[in-house]
């Protein structure tokens, strides 16, 4: 059986991020596991109810998607309106996505308040990033599904050998 990939929607060129626009990454190993089968498209802002375009959202206070989960931070607008029952929904039905479809890691943008793994912004909208990891990204990792950034596609690929 074909291991699948769960993937940020917008890395496939799809225009759902907050600005519309999708962060296609081209590398060669996308194109051959597009080929083969494996990769599962998913944007969580979109399945948690969020339009395109959006204001672009951050979590609060330098805090990270475990913390929005425990309850102890939120996830705010710029604008100031609170989306985090939001992300948390979408989250949910990432996790529940990614079971349906055999999904044992995924390979999400970076920075994102949803889906970032290594790094997301601080929640000052002043473009200052932390190591932390956003919501969908955290839910996935508390369930046992592997996280990636495009920067480490090439570990992804040795996982799945």
């Amino acid at each position: 059986m074909t291991r699948k990939i769960l993937i940020s929607a917008c890395l496939l060129g799809q225009p759902v991020r907050y600005d519309g626009q999708g962060k296609p990454l081209f590398h060669p190993l996308i194109e051959q596991w597009k080929g083969e089968g494996r990769l599962v498209p998913f944007c969580p802002e979109m399945a948690g109810g969020m339009g395109v375009p959006r204001p672009p959202a951050k979590i609060e206070k330098g805090m990270n998607g475990d913390d929005v989960l425990a309850g102890r931070a939120r996830v705010l607008e710029l604008t100031g309106g609170d989306v985090t029952a939001a992300f948390v929904a979408g989250a949910n039905k990432a996790l529940a996505f990614a079971k349906e479809n055999g999904c044992a890691s995924a390979m999400l943008i970076d920075g994102s308040p949803s889906c970032g793994s290594l790094a997301i912004y601080d929640g000052n909208f002043a473009g200052i990033k932390h190591a932390g990891h956003g919501v969908m990204a955290a839910l996935l990792k508390q369930n046992g599904i592997a996280v990636f950034a495009p920067s480490q596609i090439e570990l992804l690929a040795q996982q799945l050998s």
